[in-house]
């Protein structure tokens, strides 16, 4: 009887024995498991965390102190080198050559037409404005008591000679007047045709104009479609003031002699660039 009883405790304690194996290796199995749940639920966060952070680096912010590898004074085949620009110029207007940025529109051949027709026009009437002005019209003179008939009439001819020479320069300075007002409308032409999408200008000693596309940003986030509001808080206490052509202007903080320039329209930034007035295109 004794030894039965030994026997079952035995057995029993075989039995608990196989259960607390069993249970353990259950538990192990589940810690497996969550541990396997876990670990992609952290490779998650992360690259969560890492897309969050390329995210918020955004777009490069347009500044005079270089945009899409673009800086100031850079000659015009350096600029070119960059692969930021078409290669074929848009405009040729007063000496200076202008490309627009990587898919911007083509050159428009009829505009430039015209550009050049306005501007041949412009240096040849200033040039003879320049050569009439140097010539001194010839004084008609004062008649003596007893002067001839002949000598009245020599002296009314070279009064009329002078008095049309002085009308005539006087036509050819109004007319070079005229001339130079329709090359700064051509200037201001060019400038709204290519608003929207931007441009870059070059004199013979570089680069001297960014002019943002549209969608560009400063730092301070201001680009087309900002108020004149939120323009004159980013930079009313450095410099911003309205020149006398409407556009806001203020230094480029860093770059001797350059300057940003907005164009605004009905209370909004229209277009904006920096650039350097100092250097002439020719």
């Amino acid at each position: 009887m004794g030894e039965n009883r030994a026997s079952v405790r035995a057995v029993g304690v075989g039995i608990s024995v196989v259960l607390l194996v069993v249970g353990a290796a259950a538990c192990s199995s589940d810690d497996k498991k969550d541990t396997a749940k876990a670990a992609p639920a952290a490779t998650g966060a992360a690259a969560g965390a890492s897309a969050t952070a390329t995210a918020t680096k955004g777009p490069e912010a347009f500044a005079a102190a270089g945009y899409r590898g673009l800086k100031p004074g850079m000659a015009k085949d350096a600029g070119l080198a960059t692969g930021a620009l078409e290669s074929s110029p848009v405009s040729l207007l007063d000496g200076c050559t202008d490309f627009v940025y990587k898919g911007g529109p083509a050159p428009d051949q009829a505009r430039m037409a015209a550009e050049a027709a306005t501007e041949a026009r412009y240096k040849d009437l200033n040039a003879q404005a320049d050569a009439a002005s140097g010539k001194a019209p010839a004084p008609g003179g004062t008649l003596p008591p007893n002067a001839s008939a002949k000598d009245a009439a020599a002296a009314a001819a070279g009064s009329a000679a002078a008095a049309a020479d002085s009308a005539a320069s006087a036509k050819l300075i109004a007319d070079a007047t005229q001339a130079l007002v329709a090359m700064r409308f051509a200037q201001e032409a060019k400038d709204q045709a290519y608003l929207a999408t931007g441009r870059v200008s070059f004199a013979a000693t570089g680069l001297r104009e960014l002019a943002a596309p549209a969608d560009a940003r400063t730092a301070e986030g201001i680009g087309a479609g900002s108020t004149v509001e939120a323009l004159q808080q980013a930079y009313g206490a450095k410099g911003l003031q309205l020149d006398k052509r409407g556009r806001y202007v203020m230094p480029a903080e860093g770059q001797q002699g350059w300057q940003y320039e907005f164009t605004v329209d009905g209370g909004k930034v229209t277009g904006m660039a920096a650039v350097n007035r100092d250097i002439k295109c020719s």
